[in-house]
């Protein structure tokens, strides 16, 4: 009869289970104190979600439209540190310094494809004209492809004698290259902060 009071008093209950949880801190090596009781339960009915979601939401986005703000700035003036992350690190600013102190075919592609376009119109009425305008067009999509080609050969080299072998193996490097290239100058992001003829070291 005494076990059975002994086992059911509530004081004696709370000793043996603050004994278990000493025991399981230590075992454990947490190096804090345990949580009572009231703060674990406290945690589990804490919301997962936040109760206005609504609010959340367009602090949210009012949050990633200031990064934006952020990142765009920093493209034109060249802030290194608040870039977007495609266009961090000393790699991808060699390569775009070696790309804007070049003269790239592809950088004049959409002139001579508008010129190209008005030439076709106003060559209707005289076929010849029009078929040497396509002609011409499609000469220039080759000529600024292999020029892609041989920029990317190029600043292959540079980068790998400037920054090593395993610089190269970030994905994605050609085709930063390539595309830059084919933007207009005053149209690329970040903002070239060299001129033509000014190469990386």
């Amino acid at each position: 009869m005494s076990a059975a009071k002994k086992s059911s008093d509530p004081l004696n209950t709370n000793s043996v289970d603050n004994a278990i949880d000493k025991a399981l801190g230590k075992a454990n090596g947490k190096g804090r104190p345990t949580p009572t009781r009231a703060e674990a339960e406290a945690a589990r009915r804490r919301p997962l979600v936040p109760e206005d979601r609504r609010a959340a939401a367009k602090a949210a986005r009012a949050k990633e439209r200031a990064q934006r703000d952020i990142e765009y700035q920093a493209m034109r003036t060249g802030d290194e540190t608040n870039l977007p992350y495609r266009d961090r690190g000393p790699v991808k600013r060699y390569m775009r310094d070696y790309v804007d102190a070049r003269y790239n075919v592809g950088e004049f592609f959409l002139f001579a494809a508008f010129i190209f376009l008005i030439l076709t119109f106003l060559g209707k009425p005289f076929p010849g004209l029009a078929l040497a305008a396509v002609g011409a067009m499609y000469l220039v999509v080759l000529i600024a492809i292999v020029d892609g080609f041989i920029l990317w050969r190029q600043l292959k080299k540079r980068v790998k004698a400037k920054f090593g072998e395993d610089a190269l193996l970030q994905r994605g490097l050609a085709m930063y290259a390539v595309m830059r290239a084919f933007q207009i100058r005053r149209a690329r992001l970040p903002k070239p902060m060299v001129k033509h003829g000014q190469y990386p070291s």
